[in-house]
């Protein structure tokens, strides 16, 4: 199954330079790299992205990840995936930016 990370292109382009990925200032105050599944993208877009320019969605298959990811539970008690530790971008199947459309929601690309 594939997990997703949203992520400013900026601070992609420089976790590929740097050969690892710390994650967000959110992710280092919870302690995990907030991921998604591609039922989980949409909405996590929206809620914690909206009006965003220059994202990403970088692609990760979840066996990739090891031991480190976790599903827990998060909004409504749906289980997200969480990754503890850091996150080699060498491991992302595919990085598709995700643009904003005139009425400033995001065009998802496809998640396959």
């Amino acid at each position: 199954m594939l997990v997703y990370k949203i992520v400013g292109m900026p601070a992609w382009r420089a976790a590929e330079a740097a050969g690892v990925y710390l994650g967000s200032a959110d992710d280092a105050r919870d302690g995990f790299i907030h991921l998604s599944t591609a039922d989980q993208v949409a909405e996590t877009l929206a809620r914690h992205f909206a009006g965003d320019a220059d994202l990403a969605l970088v692609a990760f298959d979840e066996a990739a990840l090891d031991g480190t990811l976790r599903y827990e539970p998060s909004r409504g008690g749906a289980l997200f995936p969480h990754l503890y530790g850091m996150l080699d971008p060498a491991l992302a199947l595919w990085v598709r930016p995700i643009p904003l459309k005139a009425d400033g929601s995001h065009a998802l690309p496809d998640l396959k």
